[in-house]
């Protein structure tokens, strides 16, 4: 199995200011197994999340494919706490840097070995088949170090290891590197990736984990988490479905979470955001225009039907002859060789004078129609 797990529940509950209700959290969890999303976090494994036992117990009931993930911190109160709710992965989570380890912690390398070894004992002994482990801040940590953290879960039982770019440092290639190095290294083990968007690639840097052999890596609706957030579900959703043709994501649910998770969480979708912004089907540039008239996949990435959109043409001050042509047409309406021009004239003025594209009505007036 693999594909995407969905954070949006615990990553993206860091945000400052964002927080679900228990009733908001199911209804994401449940448009998230619509989507078709292989896995979810649902949160924190701990005594002082109350809504915890029942939102797994709720999302068991609707989750069907979609497999239950706990994240967790390597305390034994933590990991005591995920064992009783009984997810389907348990995320255990221990820092890879030395910055971390020393300079936030305290603690040195052999502390967090003897931590992990500890850590991983207890959640089978409890009973946790599918032990997944985070390396956090992993792009900046000593590639020996990391390595020897790898080897000591490997030979724990740890089914899954999760490369956490914790300050969004990485680029495409060197994420495929730190991906590639490590498949070669253990062919047989599930690696995933957790991007973060400081630098505005954390998207980029998820496919190309993918690319790089990683059998998963993590999303949050709309990006969100610390700081700049995270890897967008949506961006990859539609584009492993559209384009690659990898998955078959339910797309068309797409506008429908990113709508919720933007009410509950406060945030504004713009006009322009990729895929499920409400204006990136509008079109005025006059040779844009055209090809749209013509071919709409000439300008096009895939038809908005797929996410409930509509395409919006519009005739402006950028507009040329051959565009105020095709859309007069699109209207029924025949412009002569000799009327032309002094029609695209008309437009682009009137345009330029109230600062904006022009509507079907003001357009047809100056066609003279």
């Amino acid at each position: 199995m693999s594909g995407l797990i969905d954070s949006t529940l615990r990553e993206g509950a860091q945000s400052p200011c964002v927080m679900f209700t228990l009733a908001q959290k199911k209804a994401i969890a449940r448009i998230v197994a619509a989507i078709g999303i292989e896995e979810i976090e649902l949160g924190v494994a701990s005594n002082q999340d109350p809504d915890l036992q029942e939102l797994v117990a709720a999302c068991r009931q609707i989750a069907g494919q979609l497999r239950l993930a706990l994240w967790s911190r390597c305390r034994p109160e933590d990991i005591r706490v995920a064992a009783c709710l009984r997810p389907d992965v348990l995320s255990l989570s221990l820092p890879a840097s030395e910055r971390h380890i020393v300079k936030r912690l305290g603690k040195t390398g052999s502390w967090v070995l003897v931590r992990l070894k500890d850590s991983v004992r207890l959640a089978r002994e409890l009973g946790i088949d599918y032990i997944s482990l985070g390396l956090e801040d992993a792009s900046r940590a000593d590639q020996t170090f990391l390595a020897e953290m790898i080897g000591v879960a490997v030979a724990c039982g740890v089914r899954r290891i999760r490369f956490a770019d914790t300050v969004g440092v990485l680029t495409p290639s060197a994420t495929g590197v730190l991906i590639s190095t490590f498949r070669r290294r253990y062919p047989d083990l599930e690696l995933a990736f957790h991007a973060h968007n400081d630098f505005g690639l954390a998207t980029a840097n998820a496919l190309s984990a993918l690319e790089a052999g990683a059998e998963w890596t993590d999303v949050t609706t709309l990006g969100l988490g610390e700081r700049a957030g995270c890897a967008r579900l949506e961006e990859l959703v539609a584009l492993l479905t559209l384009v690659k043709k990898e998955k078959v994501y339910r797309v068309e649910q797409l506008p429908e979470l990113c709508a919720l998770v933007a009410e509950v969480a406060g945030r504004m979708i713009a006009g322009h955001h990729p895929v499920v912004g409400k204006a990136i089907f509008t079109c005025e540039s006059g040779l844009h225009v055209q090809g749209l008239l013509n071919d709409p996949v000439s300008y096009e990435p895939f038809p908005p039907e797929r996410v409930h959109a509509s395409r919006t043409i519009m005739l402006g001050a950028k507009s040329g002859a051959r565009a105020v042509a095709g859309y007069l047409a699109s209207l029924g309406l025949i412009a002569s060789a000799q009327s032309l021009p002094n029609i695209v004239h008309d437009i682009r003025k009137l345009a330029i004078v109230l600062g904006r594209p022009l509507n079907e009505v003001e357009v047809r007036r100056l066609a003279r129609y």
